[in-house]
């Protein structure tokens, strides 16, 4: 049974939420966001809470009860307050800026690395080795740092690369004489 789905969505205010039939749609000051559900859960709206119920009792209606809450909430937290990913770079000489709609990285190859930003998605750079990535959809912001992760990711040795600022690298120890 998820207890995930128990849960309303809460909406905040200056958030606009319209259910029609399985879709739902999200405006506020970021933007606005919409989704399509399966027909296995009910949602429904009553003042600023929104409850989802699964249709049945079948394996799949009870896996989409607990999915749809958290969609629906990532699309309410997404309008309202947004999603942001830290990169950090590590290495001699890795650094990285922001060029018009490009992020452009020097990570140790003898080219530099070109990132087109996605729309909808904001890049910073505050420092050469620090990436901010903004945006109101969250799952388009965590894709769009890993894509950025995997252009070079943090080895296990000196931890060059490029990591998540709260993600800790496993190290292990060099070659012994």
């Amino acid at each position: 049974m998820s207890r995930v789905g128990k849960n309303p969505v809460e909406v905040p205010d200056g958030v606009n939420v319209a259910i029609v039939g399985q879709q739902v749609t999200a405006k506020g000051k970021l933007g606005e966001l919409s989704m399509t559900f399966s027909d296995d859960v009910d949602i429904t709206q009553e003042e600023n809470l929104i409850t989802v119920r699964n249709r049945g009792n079948s394996i799949q209606s009870r896996k989409m009860w607990g999915t749809a809450r958290s969609v629906i909430s990532n699309l309410v937290v997404g309008v309202s307050e947004g999603f942001v990913r830290n990169l950090e770079i590590n290495g001699v000489g890795y650094r990285a800026q922001v060029q018009g709609s490009d992020l452009v990285m020097q990570l140790g190859f003898s080219h530099e690395v070109r990132h087109t930003i996605p729309e909808g998605i904001t890049i910073k750079c505050p420092d050469q080795t620090h990436i901010t990535i903004e945006g109101a959809d969250k799952q388009k912001v965590g894709q769009t740092a890993s894509e950025i992760r995997s252009y070079r990711p943090p080895e296990p040795y000196k931890g060059k690369g490029v990591k998540y600022v709260d993600e800790h690298i496993l190290r292990k120890e060099g070659k012994k004489k």
